[in-house]
């Protein structure tokens, strides 16, 4: 089943996928199958939950940041969001992940799973 890719534009921020680019925020132009689109909004899934945890983790002052499962969780989350916009986004999606090292991994356990999308 070889499903055509379609045009779709991502806004990072609010993890909302549009077929038509939001006037009012930036996004990333993606060319995507739905179930490639499927696949991204699952990491949004991911994030979202991610980033309940590091609200309730944040409670706790004294731990610091790269020690706190609940941060890696959530940036692991952004690293697959962020890998999935470079693996399916045009030119100047690539090319802003690459500018501002997005998807340089600085702490993860496999730092080859991120240089994967590439």
């Amino acid at each position: 089943m070889n499903q055509e890719k379609q045009t779709y534009y991502i806004d990072v921020a609010s993890g909302e996928i549009l077929q038509n680019p939001a006037e009012s925020s930036p996004s990333f132009k993606l060319y995507a199958t739905p179930a490639e689109i499927d696949q991204l909004k699952s990491y949004y899934s991911e994030n979202s939950s991610a980033d309940f945890q590091t609200f309730q983790r944040a409670q706790v002052p004294f731990r610091e940041y790269h020690h706190d499962a609940e941060n890696k969780a959530y940036d692991d989350s952004m690293r697959k969001i962020y890998g999935m916009i470079y693996l399916l986004g045009d030119e100047e999606a690539k090319r802003h992940i690459d500018e501002n090292g997005i998807l340089k991994d600085n702490h993860s356990d496999n730092p080859e799973s991120v240089e994967n999308f590439k």
